[in-house]
């Protein structure tokens, strides 16, 4: 196993019983699974514009993806790759009256690269994969802060529990790498269910109105 994605954990613990232990044994095995029910290419059309307007702060980026998947999808004779591109559009249309300032400091941004080498946090000797769309550096007050977000899709959503785990596992990320350099703000560490809107702060997490779940979690898939 090369990697446990945080996608990974919340599959495991959406499980029966006997299918942790199948589960677990295919995780070793490093099997890839289905895109189109996780994220991964399958939601990149609509996941790759909305980063794009958090970052340069112009919808436009919606508007423009939305017009280039309908243009695709008149195209297409395959009905998978249609069905595909209007769930990206629904996702798209969706987000137009999303309000990105809630989510982004009201001060200017620098956004940072994203070394693929400090993406695996070790968590009870598991390697636990954290890739935020955008890191971001800003300064509020006279504190060098900074921030992270990461956008999410899967067919069926997620739970603000389990969202929960993205933004846990983002601020430890910061902690490690950025912490001497940077207060890690836990309002901007942000995980954002782009299929139902819900999205979750390592804020909220610090006040207990979401529970801690990576630790248990990795722990019934070790004791298996």
């Amino acid at each position: 196993m090369k990697k446990i994605t945080i996608k990974n954990l919340i599959d495991f613990r959406r499980k029966s019983a006997r299918s942790k232990k199948t589960f677990v044994k295919n995780l070793k095995l490093d099997k890839k699974s289905d895109d189109s029910s996780g994220g991964g290419d399958y939601w990149i059309s609509c996941l790759s514009s909305i980063s794009n307007v958090f970052k340069y702060d112009e919808i436009d980026y919606l508007r423009e993806k939305i017009d280039l998947l309908i243009e695709k999808i008149d195209v297409s004779e395959d009905t998978r790759i249609k069905t595909q591109f209007q769930r990206n559009i629904d996702i798209l249309f969706g987000f137009e009256e999303f309000d990105f300032k809630t989510i982004r400091p009201k001060t200017e941004l620098k956004f940072l690269k994203k070394p693929s080498d400090k993406s695996l946090i070790d968590i009870k000797g598991y390697p636990v994969q954290a890739k935020p769309h955008h890191l971001f550096s800003f300064s509020e007050k006279g504190s060098d802060e900074i921030g992270a977000v990461w956008f999410i899709a899967k067919l069926d959503g997620y739970k603000k529990s389990e969202l929960g785990m993205f933004a846990d596992i983002l601020h430890r990320y910061l902690e490690k790498h950025y912490s001497k350099n940077f207060y890690v703000n836990p309002k901007y560490c942000i995980a954002i269910d782009v299929v139902n809107g819900k999205e979750v702060n390592y804020k909220d997490i610090k006040k207990g109105k979401i529970p801690i779940l990576i630790e248990s979690t990795i722990e019934e898939i070790k004791n298996i």
